[in-house]
């Protein structure tokens, strides 16, 4: 494996066939029911200059989980960005610390630019309006999980992708993943001024896949398999886009009733997170809260496993894992959710 993950470009699909083949070794571990130290003694530096909580947390979790321990910083603030201190230089001071890096930066392809700089291994944390990688993995094994579950496969699924495609790393990540399986339909659904970038567009349709662009819910879908929505992200919007964006009209709202309408009862609803709940936001809405087609807290609890196969790949240990498993000790609950799985 390429000794960074900062894009999916640099993944084919027998990687990431083993990625989620580690992924669901490492499941005992995730869920609390098994111990390893293949990385006692590793550290992890986690730096994060963007807010995050799912991300930063599941990053410190699945590295912990696996013997490790973590170095944690956040927000330029607290760091020596602060002074003006270079990329560069971070890089170089955080490679002789660290044995691997998490980096969540506001500026795309920030990075990259940090990663060029150490032979350290570095995960993409996301970068601006760029890529999530780890999370459009994550999204892969989880709908892997629900297909199973369900009886599906794949290839020849039905996948929509709603809200900000402008400027969701997540979606960008994920639809690439997406395009490196076997046709499938991907239907995109953004409010005005946020579309899915061309190139992308452009990259999934040459391999095949039948891509359609829409313009509102408000339609026949025939039958979906997945929902993926995005919360509109007008922290990133360029001053032009603020002084004409109107908001989200409820035509790109996802709740129970355009679930009742549009989908079935196997559809899977998932969203990167964090939702924005305000009423008029017209986010995923909480009224989907105890449907079971709401995957999302089920998407989050597998970006431990998933997150854990990250670094035991880029680390080299992923060999060791059954080897280095003993049960745990401390009380864990026999059932982590409520009403949602």
């Amino acid at each position: 494996m390429n000794p960074h993950l900062l894009s999916i470009d640099s993944l084919d699909r027998g990687r990431v066939d083993h990625l989620l083949h580690v992924a669901g070794r490492m499941e005992p571990i995730a869920s609390r029911r098994q111990v390893t130290r293949i990385l006692e003694g590793a550290v992890l530096g986690n730096l994060f200059f963007e807010a995050s909580t799912r991300t930063r947390v599941s990053f410190n979790a699945a590295f912990c989980r696996l013997g490790g321990s973590v170095c944690d910083t956040t927000g330029f603030t607290f760091s020596s960005m602060a002074k003006g201190e270079s990329l560069y230089d971070t890089s170089r001071v955080m490679s002789g610390y660290c044995d691997a890096i998490v980096m969540r930066h506001p500026e795309q392809g920030s990075v990259a630019e940090f990663a060029n700089a150490t032979n350290v291994p570095v995960v993409n944390g996301g970068d601006g309006a760029g890529e999530h990688p780890s999370q459009a993995l994550l999204d892969l094994y989880t709908i892997d999980k629900e297909f199973t579950r369900r009886g599906k496969t794949l290839p020849g699924a039905h996948i929509l992708l709603t809200g900000d495609l402008l400027h969701g790393r997540t979606v960008h990540s994920l639809i690439k993943l997406l395009s490196l399986y076997p046709p499938m339909r991907i239907t995109l659904v953004a409010p005005p001024g946020l579309a899915m970038p061309p190139a992308l567009v452009e990259l999934v349709a040459s391999r095949g896949h039948h891509v359609e662009q829409r313009d509102s819910l408000a339609s026949d879908f025939g039958d979906l398999d997945v929902v993926y929505t995005t919360r509109i992200q007008k922290e990133r919007f360029t001053s032009e886009l603020s002084e004409t964006f109107n908001g989200v009209s409820a035509d790109f709202l996802v709740n129970k009733g355009f679930m009742d309408r549009r989908c079935t009862a196997d559809t899977i609803v998932m969203h990167p997170l964090p939702r924005d709940s305000r009423p008029d936001a017209n986010d995923l809405d909480v009224d989907l809260n105890g449907d079971p087609r709401l995957a999302i807290f089920r998407q989050t609890d597998n970006g431990i496993p998933m997150r854990m196969a990250i670094f035991a790949t880029l680390l080299q240990v992923e060999d060791l894992v059954e080897k280095d498993m003993r049960p745990v000790r401390w009380f864990v609950p026999e059932r982590l959710g409520t009403r949602d799985d």
